[in-house]
């Protein structure tokens, strides 16, 4: 009886943590620059994150788009993601170019003679993944 109740337990704090921190994802979309040159993976944890395209030589590898599953998505995390997409090009940094609230998608309601579309906004961030020369 003890055991059924450690695992009742263990299994309600599980739920509950769960409940508390949510499900804050965020999804990445990269795509590779046609005709570009191509790297081997860079480590995430060198790949800088600018706010201004740096005056130093570089080549752009390519894109990627970081969409967070809602607004409590900490910054840190979204940075991660893009480091992670940047690095997987082999670049030494992501340039922010796009942060923005925009339509991502649409969901219909009601019967056939008299529907509803709603429209979904959340988050975008576009980073262009560069690679100095």
């Amino acid at each position: 009886m003890k055991t059924m109740t450690r695992i009742l337990t263990l299994g309600l704090a599980t739920a509950a943590l769960f409940l508390v921190t949510g499900c804050q994802t965020v999804s990445i979309n990269s795509t590779q620059e046609i005709g570009g040159p191509t790297y081997p993976p860079s480590d995430p944890a060198t790949v800088q994150i600018l706010r201004t395209v740096p005056t130093k030589p570089h080549v752009r590898l390519g894109e990627v788009r970081a969409e967070p599953s809602d607004e409590s998505v900490s910054a840190a995390k979204i940075e991660e993601a893009l480091r992670k997409a940047a690095a997987k090009m082999g670049a030494d940094a992501a340039v922010v170019v796009l942060d923005q609230t925009q339509v991502t998608g649409a969901y219909v309601t009601g019967p056939w003679y008299g529907r509803s579309i709603q429209r979904i906004e959340g988050r975008v961030i576009v980073a262009v993944a560069i690679k100095y020369q």
